[in-house]
């Protein structure tokens, strides 16, 4: 593993034990040749996916991205980081578990927001107005219309 510090290529493992999520492994490490210690995380891989984007463009699929876009959504709310861990794990799981390697972007956008709706409402919108693109406060206005519970007035 490359020291993130130094660039040196031969680093050491002092440390693995399971991460909180069970689902991958914590290494603690060290580079000779700087003395930088930094902590690595393994996890399986079921499959490569690629995202197929709304232009067409194709990228591989990235975790580390989906991970930030979904803490910068929960950004100072309640939440802590392992039950923000947990979701993006299962996330990616269900992507793997779909049977297709060409994943369409819409897709990881539609299961983050029903992930995060089930978790946090403010962090659901935020994620939606980036994801759905607002550009006005009417977008706003229309998109929360539809989080309402509609009203019945009973005689």
């Amino acid at each position: 593993m490359r020291c993130p510090f130094c660039g040196n290529v031969d680093t050491q493992v002092k440390d693995s034990r399971p991460a909180e999520d069970h689902a991958s492994i914590r290494r603690r490490r060290f580079c000779a040749a700087c003395g930088g210690r930094f902590t690595t995380y393994e996890r399986v891989q079921l499959r490569d996916l690629v995202v197929i984007k709304s232009n067409g463009r194709r990228e591989d699929f990235d975790r580390e991205k989906l991970e930030r876009s979904v803490r910068i959504a929960m950004q100072k709310r309640p939440i802590e980081g392992e039950r923000i861990e947990q979701m993006v794990s299962g996330i990616v799981r269900r992507l793997e578990s779909l049977g297709d390697t060409d994943i369409p972007s819409r897709q990881i956008g539609e299961l983050v927001m029903e992930s995060l709706a089930r978790i946090d409402t403010v962090a659901y919108v935020r994620f939606a107005s980036v994801y759905k693109n607002f550009q006005a406060v009417d977008d706003f206005d229309r998109f929360m219309a539809e989080l309402r519970p509609v009203e019945t007035h009973e005689p």
